[in-house]
């Protein structure tokens, strides 16, 4: 590992808008990330993977009355968006680096507001079906932290993958189902707030449409 990617996770491990593993508050905040995290009983929204934090900052910018927590893994994505937090004065925003897959031991039971899935790994391989963010695995643990009627939103230039979640989700048949493959020649991109990720604005120069996906889980 190089001595720059250990400095960064030198300075997140240092930093209050960061929780992950080996902090005193991690895995005991589940249930009260307004009241201990952001002293407020505002709403809260996730996003899942979200890499340099591009939404949730974005979000937090446009609505300072609602939480917003961004979840990844890589502890170079979380010191980058911390690190914009931080210069931005953003004080609704904090990152949480954990699995996708123990966000039920993250967050209590209806504890979530909304949820953003943003561009997130594929997973085109059969084999990996499960580990695909929108599969029925990952919209249980969805449906158990959301509060009922919570809104979940996928963002995402893979056909696949906007195929795959789109025919899992009319097999719920859910009471709420919006969707488009092509974003930006829909009336639904107002939902997306104008809000663009680097990977969002590198795909659409190459001319690949943009799929939404906006459900009641």
């Amino acid at each position: 590992m190089s001595r720059s990617k250990l400095a960064k996770f030198a300075t997140i491990a240092t930093r209050e808008n960061v929780i992950q593993d080996g902090d005193e508050l991690y895995k005991n905040l589940a249930g009260s990330w307004r009241q201990t995290q952001f002293e407020n009983n505002n709403p809260l929204v996730l996003e899942i993977g979200c890499g340099r934090g591009e939404y949730t900052i974005g979000m937090a910018k446009l609505f300072p009355d609602k939480n917003f927590i961004g979840i990844d893994i890589k502890g170079e994505r979380i010191w980058k968006g911390s690190t914009r937090a931080l210069e931005e004065e953003l004080t609704n925003v904090a990152f949480l680096r954990t699995f996708i897959e123990q966000l039920d031991e993250q967050f209590a039971e209806g504890e979530v507001d909304e949820i953003w899935v943003t561009f997130p790994d594929p997973r085109p391989r059969d084999r990996d079906i499960k580990r695909r963010l929108t599969s029925p695995r990952f919209l249980a643990i969805y449906q158990q932290i959301l509060k009922p009627g919570g809104l979940v939103h996928l963002k995402t230039d893979n056909l696949d993958l906007y195929t795959y979640t789109l025919e899992v989700l009319q097999e719920r048949k859910p009471k709420h189902l919006l969707y488009t493959d092509d974003l930006y020649h829909s009336d639904l991109q107002e939902h997306t707030m104008g809000i663009y990720t680097t990977y969002e604005r590198r795909y659409l120069a190459e001319g690949i449409p943009i799929k939404y996906l906006q459900f009641k889980v």
